[in-house]
């Protein structure tokens, strides 16, 4: 029989030639990750992912003023000594951290407590004193360099057993949190590894088969965490984007597998043949897995409109990472099914390997009696819930949260909250960064004088404030303090004064002077104004293309508009939940977190491409097996019930592998990552439930036949062929060749 479609062809030949592609599949992982490791990953520097005034000015004073990783250590008396500042002790572990300090070559420019000029290093009681230093070299390298510092600071505080001797910088703090965060990342692989190969055993009931989906899905995030070295040399990528590449490709990779195989399992446990099945399933769920890929990296796209570094490396890493999964489920998967042939079954658990799919559908078929008795009583109900889970979402508050992101409970962050206890911080600080030929001129520099002036009588900002200029002159930096904890309204109100107000009555008279503001606020501010901005396209893209793409496919013009609320719905949900657990107080000790007062600024719209793109998955696969049915001349009712009875399990299996791994990731330290795991594991527990199993059957039940409506003049410009093949059982030519297994030789999956 001549094959059909890419997906069909692709299963053919990789069945035909399993060896040769399984080999092919290993050598492209092997020599991707070998590449990649030998290349290296460009990361994005810190200064250069912000956006709008905030980011110009970052960049700005990367150049202009490059600022050396800077370090203190805390020396500290114990409670209740009296005279602690003039105490031999106090003096003699100080000398010691400078002694000690002052032989590491990473250290430079080490400044005593005691020296002149440096009186603001002594706390206002006189117990606790700072020893600041420089990490020498790059800032962005400095963590790799702090651990002889760290080290000797260690042994001053074996010296000097009474006293706290403690250290806390940017390379130390980076250093902590990469190998906090370093910790976290290898206990959740132990943790979910194990924990989904469980659930792929329960669902399959043989190791064997479990193995397979998980192979897939670990081969393509290694072939992809070695393939973005390449787009990285162009775009620099964020250092989360390797967290974000495991967690979609493990999601798609065992879900495209998992849909595969159980749709060949099924066919041979109908009767057909080996030939047969893989070429059904390289037909059907080959198909439906190019167009979910399809539609998950049209989502994904969707984030190169936020014009924003951190969004770019996000889109190219997930693009790339589903567009191997998919490529694998198409070529390796159906080559690996061949070679194994009824072997995929063996190593059959006692009680599991004896379950069969047909139960599953029949407690499937039970369950959505109700639903299609009374679709519009279910509708309505799950509608209401998915609103008032969604109903929190009204007062979600977007920060970008900074120090507050790192886990309270490291030492270097108690160590910090010491600090700021002995040495209480200002205001939190805004930073205008005037540049001109000559920030000296004397029209410049009088503006900067009534800039500061007019600051100061605003009531909303304040000092110490202080100017600096770089050795060219042409670059100005003034710093001054503003009112609340730089993400509230008092933050924004201050900003929006000394923007909006402040600057253009003073710097804004002089000609040629170009001025920016950044800081904790007017980073945060830019960001979120940012995103208001881009997300409505964000949305039209992913939203319009999507719409296509499902239009295309389903010759249907209600289905896409359906699929598309539905989803919609789940992600308002989400959005919802999140807000509702992280805005609150009540689950902090049960996720193990320190309210940071908001949800992280890039998380919703990150949120949004990746919650469509998943939930499309589920929505392709049982609309394909509905369309299939209803092209095969059942009613729409009962072609509803057909396909999600017999997609219900897998769907079910697919989401429980995925709420696994999402929610590993809320156990994780960082707020971000604690923030995104919720979400997405809250996600698509709904959408696999409320949605798939009761709100899209409902639906589709009281729409009825208008579910397949198409205008003529769109079905004549789709020239009017079916979006899928009908379902009858035909002799292929044969796909596994001599090794593949005699129809008298199957068992039942």
């Amino acid at each position: 029989m001549r094959q059909r479609g890419l997906a069909a062809r692709a299963g053919a030949w990789s069945a035909r030639h399993r060896r040769l592609a399984i080999l092919l599949w290993v050598a492209f992982v092997v020599g991707s990750l070998a590449g990649g490791t030998a290349i290296g990953t460009k990361t994005l520097a810190a200064d250069k992912g912000g956006s709008g005034s905030a980011g110009r000015a970052d960049s700005l004073l990367a150049t202009q003023f490059p600022q050396p990783a800077q370090e203190v250590v805390l020396v500290q008396a114990p409670p209740g000594e009296t005279r602690a500042l003039e105490s031999a002790r106090l003096r003699a572990a100080v000398a010691d951290v400078i002694g000690r300090l002052a032989r590491v070559h990473a250290v430079e420019h080490l400044r005593s407590p005691y020296a002149t000029g440096d009186r603001g290093q002594v706390s206002a009681d006189g117990r606790s004193v700072l020893v600041r230093f420089d990490v020498r070299g790059s800032a962005d390298s400095a963590a790799d360099r702090i651990a002889p510092a760290l080290a000797a600071v260690a042994a001053a505080q074996r010296a000097h057993p009474g006293m706290r001797i403690e250290e806390f910088g940017d390379a130390s703090a980076n250093r902590a949190v990469n190998t906090a965060l370093n910790g976290d990342l290898r206990n959740a692989e132990t943790i979910s590894v194990p924990l989904t190969l469980l659930i792929l055993v329960t669902v399959f009931g043989a190791l064997v088969a479990a193995s397979v989906p998980l192979l897939l899905a670990i081969s393509a995030v290694a072939a992809t965490l070695g393939l973005v070295a390449l787009p990285s040399q162009l775009v620099a990528f964020d250092g989360s984007a390797s967290s974000v590449i495991v967690l979609i490709g493990m999601a798609v990779g065992i879900d495209y597998a998992l849909f595969y195989i159980r749709r060949e399992r099924e066919e041979r446990r109908s009767g057909a043949s080996p030939e047969e099945a893989l070429a059904r399933a390289a037909r059907t769920s080959g198909r439906a897995v190019l167009v979910s890929g399809t539609t998950v990296m049209i989502a994904m796209a969707g984030m190169f409109l936020t014009g924003n570094a951190t969004f770019t490396s996000f889109a190219i890493g997930t693009m790339i990472v589903v567009a191997v999964a998919m490529i694998g489920s198409v070529t390796f998967l159906p080559a690996m099914l061949a070679a194994l042939g009824d072997r995929i079954d063996r190593g059959r658990i006692p009680l599991l390997g004896r379950r069969r799919s047909p139960a599953s559908a029949e407690l499937w078929a039970r369950m959505l009696r109700p639903v299609l008795r009374h679709p519009r009583p279910a509708a309505l109900l799950t509608t209401a819930l998915l609103v008032v889970c969604a109903t929190p979402v009204l007062g979600m508050h977007l920060l970008l949260p900074g120090v507050q992101s790192i886990p309270a409970n490291l030492p270097v962050m108690k160590t910090y909250a010491r600090i700021q206890k002995a040495f209480p911080g200002a205001p939190t600080p805004a930073v205008v960064v005037v540049q001109a030929s000559d920030v000296a001129a004397p029209p410049v520099r009088s503006a900067i004088v009534a800039l500061e002036a007019r600051a100061a009588r605003s009531g909303e900002i304040g000092g110490p404030m202080s100017v600096t200029l770089n050795d060219a002159r042409t670059v100005a930096v003034v710093q001054m303090s503003l009112a609340g904890d730089g993400t509230d309204r008092a933050s924004y109100a201050a900003l929006a004064t000394l923007r909006t107000r402040l600057i253009p009555a003073t710097l804004g008279h002089v000609s040629g002077v170009v001025t920016n503001v950044t800081g904790t606020a007017a980073e945060t501010k830019d960001f979120n104004d940012l995103l208001t901005a881009r997300t409505p396209l964000v949305f039209a893209f992913v939203l319009g293309l999507a719409f296509l793409l499902l239009l295309v496919t389903f010759r249907s013009l209600v289905i896409p508009i359906t699929a598309i609320v539905l989803n919609l719905l789940s992600v308002a949900a989400s959005y919802g939940a999140m807000t509702f657990v992280f805005q609150r107080h009540w689950a902090q000790g049960l996720l193990n977190f320190q309210d940071i007062g908001g949800i992280t600024s890039w998380l919703p719209l990150f949120m949004f491409v990746i919650l469509f793109g998943l939930s499309m998955d589920y929505h392709v696969f049982i609309l394909s097996r509905i369309k299939e049915a209803h092209d095969r001349g059942m009613a729409t009712r009962e072609a509803i019930a057909h396909g999600i009875a017999a997609t219900g399990g897998v769907v079910t299996s697919a989401a429980a592998v995925m709420v696994a791994v999402f929610a590993i990731f809320a156990t994780l330290s960082m707020i971000e990552l604690k923030q995104l795991g919720v979400g997405l594991a809250v996600a698509v527990a709904l959408d696999a439930t409320v949605i798939r199993a009761v709100l899209v059957p409902a639906t589709m039940t009281i729409l009825g036949e208008a579910n397949w409506y198409l205008p003529a003049w769109l079905a004549r410009w789709l020239e009017h062929r079916p979006a899928h093949a009908p379902h009858v059982a035909r002799q292929p030519a044969p796909l596994l060749g001599t090794g593949g297994l005699s129809s008298s030789e199957r068992q039942p999956a």
